[in-house]
């Protein structure tokens, strides 16, 4: 295992983790359509947009606590709605973009001055990927552990360097991370209904951005953890054949990411701060996209992951594990529901022995394997009738309910 959870130590650490979300929306106009205005927001730090100009991309900062994430996201909604409300504009509240009429109305965004090769690269992202695949909005949650529990785990360890020891950590989990992400999918996919012109039939996916027709790139990445010169080597390797423009362009379930600018060089010098899980749909039924108990499940799956036995991540079980995601992704999925139910059993399980305050977050998914109660089914069954006008509606009440600065 890659901490020994059976020390009292190393697991009164493990409860305490670290948290920080990363949720894009869409803006949109009175009727729907993406808004035509700039984007409101220049210099905050908590509020930028990704791809397009029309988006809004609230970053948290990082916290003990996931109802600490919630509550400044809902915050950080107060502020934008304050200013999107002078122009009658909206945040929608899918991963599925509104109607879009075509590209024109898809402005890649706008930087200026230093950051101009942002829009630049951007550009460059459009035409290869297209533009309508780029508005898929998405959440990325960026998790660590504690520096406590890492300097604990490292002093019963045989490492002779604490940095050493810490990038081998979460380079083992990520990898254990990438294998279980289709559990992920399965358990927060929340995007079955969409509007035709995106390309896709409702119902026939729980998640677009996930599925086969969602946000990947043109080959299957094979990366190597055995350590973080091999990893970044790896990632080189695509960019020096012109495969990915930059390590920004590996869409990749899980990423490894280090304090600062997301650079391999920066990855190479500075080590890894912390995992990065991008396989999470915004999701309709909650203002800010991410109910705490899927936060919590995915702290619980981590503490899990790192229980289980070392195995190596082979490039054959990296793309089963990409194939794994897309099959998740599939509204419906008999052999996935199946899978989860004997996954979920066995992390109830760990979670009675080993953390039984937990308990209830285990329940809590466990349920959405019984018919009718998943995320994607309860969001088929509210907006599949009328997916433009019902999510207007939604977007409406939520600005009301959420507020204003």
């Amino acid at each position: 295992m890659l901490l020994d959870i059976n020390n009292h130590t190393v697991r009164n650490c493990l409860i305490q983790a670290e948290f920080g979300i990363e949720r894009e929306s869409l803006r949109v106009s009175a009727d729907g359509s993406l808004a035509r205005t700039p984007h409101p927001f220049e210099s905050h730090k908590n509020i930028d947009r990704d791809f397009c100009e029309n988006q809004i991309e609230f970053i948290s900062d990082v916290f003990g606590e996931p109802e600490q994430v919630n509550q400044q996201l809902l915050e950080l909604q107060r502020l934008v709605n304050s200013r999107l409300k002078e122009n009658e504009e909206y945040l929608w509240c899918f991963s599925n973009p509104p109607k879009i009429s075509g590209e024109d109305e898809i402005p890649v965004a706008k930087y200026t001055g230093s950051l101009q090769n942002k829009s630049v690269y951007r550009q460059y992202l459009a035409q290869k990927y297209g533009k309508i695949k780029m508005l898929f909005s998405g959440i990325h949650l960026n998790f660590s552990f504690t520096q406590e529990l890492v300097k604990t785990a490292f002093e019963q360890s045989e490492y002779s360097n604490l940095t050493d020891f810490k990038n081998n950590l979460y380079l083992k989990l990520a990898a254990r991370l990438t294998e279980y992400a289709w559990l992920v999918v399965y358990l927060t996919a929340a995007s079955p209904v969409s509007d035709d012109t995106v390309g896709t039939k409702s119902n026939i996916y729980s998640s677009i951005r996930c599925s086969e027709k969602g946000y990947w790139n043109h080959f299957t990445p094979i990366l190597d953890y055995s350590d973080l010169q091999s990893y970044t080597g790896s990632i080189q390797k695509y960019i020096s054949d012109g495969n990915l423009r930059s390590v920004s362009e590996l869409y990749y379930p899980v990423r490894i990411k280090p304090r600062g600018a997301n650079s391999l060089e920066n990855l190479a010098k500075s080590g890894i701060n912390h995992i990065e899980l991008r396989v999470i749909d915004v999701n309709p039924l909650t203002p800010t996209g991410i109910f705490t108990e899927d936060m919590k499940f995915i702290h619980l799956l981590m503490m899990y992951l790192v229980s289980l036995p070392e195995h190596e991540f082979t490039g054959i079980q990296q793309i089963k594990a990409v194939n794994d995601i897309k099959s998740a992704a599939v509204f419906g999925n008999g052999h996935i529901k199946f899978r989860a139910e004997k996954v979920l059993d066995d992390i109830k399980n760990f979670t009675l022995k080993n953390f039984p305050e937990y308990s209830d977050i285990v329940e809590y998914q466990m349920k959405k394997t019984q018919s009718g109660n998943s995320y994607a089914e309860i969001i088929s069954r509210r907006f599949g009738s009328d997916y433009m006008k019902k999510g207007l509606e939604l977007a409406r009440e939520y600005q009301r309910s959420v507020g204003y600065v």
